[in-house]
């Protein structure tokens, strides 16, 4: 009988080898941040000889991903080393958050680091998706030209969305009033219309809790921590899983939609359909509610809300804690089903912390079974200033880079082949 199974040829595994060892090396340095990495340093860390690392280190800096300094001494016998560090310029990341009251874009180098951040509040409720997007698109444009400015050049852009999101399409947000969006392509097509003599950078999208779980992950001040359940709060209440540092998205894509647990189910009506979502008890606008504050949908409602709670006023700070207790029940239910190691909340909860902590915590200490929860236990956190979906969004980009530079240098080499060009061309005579 004939086999089905495709042999891979002797050139076909070294360039797997290869490539899988160019991402070894180059994930090796970046994971040193701000210490020296040389390249005997880096040979001990990854199991590779040092003349291996030293080829994979002349290839990764001929394709720009890869910077070297002057000698640095590592105070053992030998020669000295160059100090390799990731390159400042280059292969970037581009995320886009489009939110209900405010669209935030941010770029991200190799490192990891925020270079471009954008953000502006809009009104996106009932807005045609196309037009929401051609915003979002119109502000990602301005930030492209801020990154080229710095030689950064984005090989992909990632969307974090509210709401259902999967194959590129959102597939239900409901306080956008969004059903069946196509929305990596919408966005696609108001981006290369705004950038004609630009090449095309790939869309990919995902949901917006998601991706501020991941970004909490990757640079917020989790330490050891690696599952945790991250809860944000907007108009919307969002929510993701990261178990053993990777995102449970659930059977369809769409784990997480805490905010449509169901409270009281004789509970006011929800935009999703269904009655006494928790979004209705701690959402964003049924907290201003709560607190007797108009909301605007330009970010001012919350800073007022905070304000006011920090001068002891009784009716914001009673928002709050309700607002609390009704986090605390949902988020036990889901401790005690998940056992993470954290309960992470961010968004505007980060900031109403000082007043939401205590009532979260008096619930699940109640709630939670066999008394595992305590109020001093360190398990309750605000998320860090990092752990926001824009940048989470870049940075997931970054992770493909990461995995295989080499599908990414002739795009990268190609894009400052045309920002030179087009810089030339204005430049005058």
């Amino acid at each position: 009988m004939k086999s089905n199974l495709t042999t891979l040829g002797p050139k076909a595994d070294k360039d797997t080898v290869r490539r899988s060892n160019l991402s070894l090396v180059l994930r090796a340095v970046r994971d040193e941040g701000e210490r020296e990495a040389t390249r005997a340093g880096v040979a001990a860390r990854v199991g590779l000889t040092r003349a291996a690392v030293s080829s994979l280190v002349e290839q990764l800096l001929d394709s720009g991903f890869l910077t070297e300094s002057g000698k640095t001494f590592s105070g053992q016998a030998g020669r000295p080393g160059t100090a390799l560090k990731v390159a400042r310029t280059g292969p970037a990341g581009l995320g886009v958050e489009v939110n209900i009251d405010y669209v935030s874009v941010c770029v991200v180098d190799l490192a990891g680091t925020g270079r471009v951040r954008l953000t502006e509040h809009l009104d996106n409720r009932g807005a045609p998706p196309a037009e929401v997007l051609a915003r979002a698109a119109r502000i990602a444009a301005r930030t492209l030209d801020s990154a080229a400015e710095q030689e950064l050049f984005p090989v992909g852009v990632a969307l974090a969305l509210p709401g259902l999101v999967s194959g590129g399409t959102v597939r239900q947000a409901p306080n956008l009033g969004w059903n069946q969006v196509p929305a990596e392509e919408l966005f696609a097509a108001s981006l290369a219309a705004l950038r004609p003599d630009q090449p095309e950078v790939p869309v990919s999208s995902e949901n917006e809790a998601n991706l501020a779980a991941l970004a909490e992950l990757w640079f917020g001040g989790l330490d050891e921590i690696r599952s945790f359940l991250y809860l944000t709060g907007e108009i919307g209440v969002g929510g993701a899983l990261v178990i053993d540092g990777e995102l449970l998205r659930g059977a369809h894509g769409f784990a997480g939609e805490i905010g449509h647990v169901v409270v009281d189910a004789q509970g006011p009506e929800c935009r999703c359909g269904s009655r006494g979502c928790l979004e209705q008890y701690a959402g964003q606008a049924a907290l201003l509610r709560a607190a007797g504050i108009e909301e605007t949908g330009s970010g001012i409602g919350v800073a007022e809300l905070q304000r006011r709670a920090r001068a002891g006023d009784g009716r914001a700070v009673a928002a709050v804690v309700e607002a609390g207790r009704m986090l605390g029940r949902v988020l036990s239910g889901a401790v005690n089903l998940l056992d993470p190691d954290a309960v992470v909340l961010g968004g505007i909860y980060r900031g109403l912390m000082p007043w939401l902590s205590p009532s979260v915590d008096e619930e699940l200490t109640g709630r939670v079974v066999s008394g595992l929860w305590s109020p001093r236990g360190g398990r309750l956190r605000a998320s860090s200033v990092a752990g926001d979906a824009a940048r989470g969004a870049a940075a997931l980009v970054m992770q493909d880079v990461l995995t295989d530079p080499v599908a990414y240098a002739a795009q990268v080499a190609y894009a400052a082949q045309v920002a030179g060009r087009n810089r030339s061309r204005a430049a005058p005579a």
